[in-house]
């Protein structure tokens, strides 16, 4: 019966489900893992794996722009009448196989495990899968078959936590060059976060979901608000200033001293430039208005900010402790900046300013571009980048716990370092 049937029922009319579509199946490149998987199973007739590969990926479904943004909490299936089932079909997509995003259609992102709770009497009988490429498949959504896909995404949430993988496109996406290098500034957190590192043409969760992650977390809700935040992190000026002043007397010092510098030597040398730094301002300047009289600061607030900075010193240096420990950073080596935070998020920026139509694919191929310059003018290597950015990341969010914040990124730098097909070994720091 349908309901034990693992894959697509036969199409209307008795016909097989249709194959081929406008690529030659003999000289086609899956474009990721996805959907070389999907065709593997598909030529091997095996059709409990191809469902089971989608219930571990999202699956995408197009609709109106301007209807989700009038109702951006619904999904409307719209159907196609497919000249090669003779039916009304839903098409829905793996990432792999999107098209570059567009004003208009956008897409939506859901589970295999979605589609069957959500789907209604009123839509298609048949699901269509990548229609048209070699990987495609068509599935009767009848209430048995969707009991079917409920199993199988039932038993994909079950499994415990896939491991971690570098996900690249291996059709579509850049592998060398200045965006690839680009794009690979932010694989630090495309590896975190299950993303296909060299997708520039980016979707990610979907175009609301997009929208959302960035109201939530960055508070940017329009094209103005996302411009703002990606220059101002190209210009790494989201970094905290206080970070960088540390970090340069030290790195001043190194150069002054060629060599390792002393923590208590770095402490000193940080407290005099605060106190040097607070006196200078407090001095009469002349400007095209005439003559400026600054407001001295407190002693009491200069001791406070020179407090501060002793404790930071202290984090930075036991943060970079383990950082060797681990294999981050190399013996008697340091983090020069953290600017590589502000430079990483500004690549990671620019895909998903596109992915909420905030920008064009050329403007965020722009950004992109610019963040792997910047990024290879200010630091050495990829080791070197990938350090700056941890700390950058750590002294924000992870308060020397060395909890998630910390351990997603050395696993993801491990990977990075290590994975054969990784942009970190294939591409030239420079």
């Amino acid at each position: 019966g349908p309901a034990s049937a693992p894959g697509p029922a036969p199409a209307p009319g008795g016909a097989a489900p249709a194959g081929g579509g406008p690529w030659s199946s003999s000289a086609w490149q899956p474009p990721s893992a996805i959907e070389q998987e999907l065709y593997d199973a598909k030529t091997r007739g095996d059709w409990s794996r191809y469902v089971g590969v989608l219930a571990r990926t999202p699956l995408f479904v197009a609709d109106s722009r301007a209807r989700v943004d009038t109702h951006p909490d619904t999904v409307v299936f719209t159907s196609y009448r497919d000249p090669r089932t003779r039916t009304d079909c839903l098409a829905v997509y793996t990432e792999g196989m999107l098209p570059a995003p567009a004003e208009d259609p956008v897409f939506h992102a859901g589970s295999l495990g979605w589609y069957a709770r959500v789907w209604g009497p009123k839509d298609p009988p048949w699901l269509a899968v990548n229609p048209g490429s070699p990987c495609e498949a068509y599935f009767a959504t009848t209430p048995a078959h969707r009991a079917l896909w409920q199993r199988h995404a039932d038993h994909a949430t079950s499994e415990e936590r896939p491991q971690r993988q570098l996900r690249a496109l291996v059709v579509g996406g850049p592998l060398r060059g200045p965006v690839a290098h680009g794009l690979a500034c932010g694989a630090l957190l495309s590896v975190n976060n299950g993303e296909l590192w060299n997708a520039m043409a980016y979707h990610g969760g979907g175009y609301t979901a997009e929208r959302d992650r960035l109201g939530e977390w960055w508070g940017i809700t329009s094209r103005a608000e996302w411009q703002h935040t990606q220059e101002t992190l190209l210009r790494a000026e989201m970094t905290s200033p206080i970070w960088e002043f540390t970090l340069g007397i030290r790195r001043s010092l190194a150069l002054d001293f060629a060599g390792p510098v002393d923590v208590d030597h770095w402490r000193q040398v940080a407290e005099r430039a605060l106190w040097h730094n607070a006196a200078e301002a407090a001095e009469p300047r002349i400007t095209p208005d005439g003559v400026t009289v600054a407001q001295p600061r407190g002693d009491a607030e200069v001791r406070s900010q020179v407090a501060g900075v002793r404790r930071l010193i202290g984090r930075i240096t036991r943060y970079e402790a383990r950082f060797r420990a681990d294999g981050l950073l190399a013996d008697g080596r340091f983090v020069r900046s953290v600017e590589a935070w502000d430079y990483g998020r500004a690549s990671c920026m620019a895909r998903w300013g596109l992915g909420a139509r905030y920008c064009t694919l050329p403007e965020a191929e722009q950004a992109v571009v610019r963040a792997g310059r910047l990024s290879q003018a200010n630091y050495r290597s990829w080791t070197d980048f990938s350090a700056a950015y941890i700390l950058g990341r750590c002294l924000h969010f992870d308060e020397e716990e060395f909890g998630d914040w910390y351990e997603d990124m050395v696993a993801a730098h491990r990977m990075l370092m290590s994975d054969p097909g990784s942009p970190w070994r294939n591409l030239p720091w420079k």
